[in-house]
């Protein structure tokens, strides 16, 4: 499935991360839809910047409503199915070891507003997406994880056991589909410099990780969306229920 032929649907697509792989998607020729939950005049600005092959639409993924609105506007506006789907938005969440929520404090309300946008979210767009796939007899569902959960150098309790649930998501995701040729992978990133999620990270940190990692600094959005992009392509095809870590060699997992 070459680039000119997706349309991608990109959620939290208006900033940080998700702007890149949106960015990332256009560049290939892709048509793109940028979703997005409170940054619209961010997730605006970028459509119009690139022009007649991307809309911005409002959706907050949590809500199954709006998510089948959201892929009824693509169709409509590009005239086909949504072929792939990447699952970038994030709950309210900021990378500050030092505000995090301690093993004794940490409540269950945080647990489930981080399963609320990873696994929840994912969900209602990999069903919303279905129909349209299994009409073309072919999709991409990407999903966005975290080298956390193999190393846990900061514990944020709630976000990590979030996107572990995501990973067991893609996996089960992938041998269901398989069968109507859709595959259904997760890219997994640590910090990256810098997105508004890791824009409270304290300098130290940043340069703690780059010296422990054989590139010797920290994977960047576009770096990380080019890996996003793998997964979409046509040299995939055979790949699925896969976790690719992309944080410059930090975890071998």
């Amino acid at each position: 499935m070459d680039f000119a032929d997706q349309l991608v649907v990109v959620t939290g697509g208006g900033r940080g991360l998700g702007a890149a792989l949106v960015r990332a998607f256009a560049r290939q020729g892709a048509r793109v839809v940028i979703d997005y939950r409170r940054s619209r005049e961010r997730a605006e600005a970028l459509a119009t910047e690139l022009g007649e092959r991307a809309i911005a639409v409002a959706a907050d993924v949590t809500d199954r409503v709006q998510v089948d609105a959201l892929f009824a506007t693509a169709r409509e506006r590009f005239g086909t199915p949504v072929t792939t789907v990447v699952n970038n938005a994030l709950a309210d969440f900021a990378f500050n070891g030092d505000a995090r929520s301690h093993a004794d404090a940490i409540t269950w309300g945080e647990f489930a507003g981080q399963f609320e946008g990873s696994v929840r979210g994912a969900l209602h767009t990999a069903q919303a997406a279905l129909p349209g796939m299994r009409e073309l007899g072919v999709g991409r569902i990407i999903n966005v994880g975290t080298n956390l959960f193999q190393n846990p150098v900061v514990p944020y309790h709630d976000y990590t056991a979030a996107k572990a649930a995501l990973l067991s998501l893609t996996r089960t995701l992938a041998a269901d589909l398989g069968p109507d040729g859709i595959t259904v992978n997760m890219v997994s990133g640590g910090l990256l410099r810098t997105t508004d999620a890791s824009a409270a990270t304290p300098e130290e940190v940043f340069d703690a990780i780059a010296s422990n990692t054989p590139l010797r600094r920290v994977v960047t959005p576009g770096e990380f969306a080019d890996a996003a992009l793998f997964f979409a392509s046509p040299w995939s095809r055979a790949v699925t229920g896969q976790n690719l870590v992309v944080d410059g060699g930090l975890v071998n997992a």
